[in-house]
């Protein structure tokens, strides 16, 4: 699969999760819309992925269109992901993200040789609860572990599993690959042996891998088993006043 299937693939995803008719322009830049039922960014938030050099924005309101769109008509793709930036143009409230996104075809898989003590758990089985415990909520809910809907590629330490990754289903056929690791297992290759025998899975379900990375331990994860970085995401809460951009 070319990178140009690749860029397509995952331009489809997004442009179904905006929730409205929205495309991302062959000729770059961000094309801005009002959809508040948008599934790119949380209820009431501002959503912008960009895919190859172009970039979509969801917004939840016709004002907030209108503010957004003056905003980011002068702004370059870096620029939209960069916070400071943002909030130079912009009342932002509250931030998620960035996170880069990556994808992976079949050809450029790099299998991890080191995965063969992994173990397929079944959708369903109890033994993560630990490991999600061990390492708090907020990175439990930030791997998304608990949602996955694949099952679940473990390395257990005695019986106790210290590293899982699986998948989620998402629309137009992209498995969203979670991965997590005991924190007093990490650098040890784990993460890239059990995200291996995940994306694996997928491939042979047919399924798009998709990545999204925040910080670079993942981004080299991602990189190790032959994603390709396409893109990003960001969410942000907005206020309801408005910037003086003369300043």
């Amino acid at each position: 699969m070319a990178d140009e299937l690749l860029l397509r693939r995952a331009r489809e995803l997004w442009v179904e999760l905006a929730g409205t008719p929205v495309e991302f322009c062959p000729s770059g830049g961000a094309q801005v819309v009002v959809a508040p039922g948008s599934r790119l960014c949380p209820p009431s938030w501002t959503g912008v992925v960009r895919i190859g050099g172009a970039a979509i924005v969801a917004v939840p309101s016709v004002r907030a269109a209108g503010m957004v769109a003056d905003a980011v008509r002068t702004m370059s793709q870096e620029e939209l992901f960069d916070i400071a930036c943002l909030r130079a143009v912009l009342p932002v409230l509250d931030v998620l993200g960035p996170a880069s996104l990556f994808y992976l075809d079949r050809e450029g898989f790099l299998p991890a040789h080191e995965g063969t003590g992994v173990e397929q758990l079944p959708i369903g089985d109890g033994s993560l609860a630990a490991l999600l415990a061990l390492v708090g909520e907020e990175e439990a809910g930030e791997s998304g572990l608990e949602d996955i809907s694949s099952p679940a590629f473990c390395i257990r330490r005695g019986d106790e599993v210290v590293a899982a990754a699986g998948y989620r289903s998402w629309p137009r056929s992209v498995a969203q690959l979670s991965v997590l690791v005991a924190p007093d297992c990490r650098g040890r290759r784990l993460a890239r042996a059990v995200a291996s025998a995940a994306v694996a899975h997928a491939l042979d379900a047919a399924l798009l891998p998709q990545w999204r990375a925040r910080p670079n331990s993942s981004r080299r994860v991602a990189v190790a088993l032959g994603f390709r970085e396409l893109g990003a995401q960001l969410s942000v809460r907005l206020g309801d006043f408005l910037v003086d951009r003369s300043r």
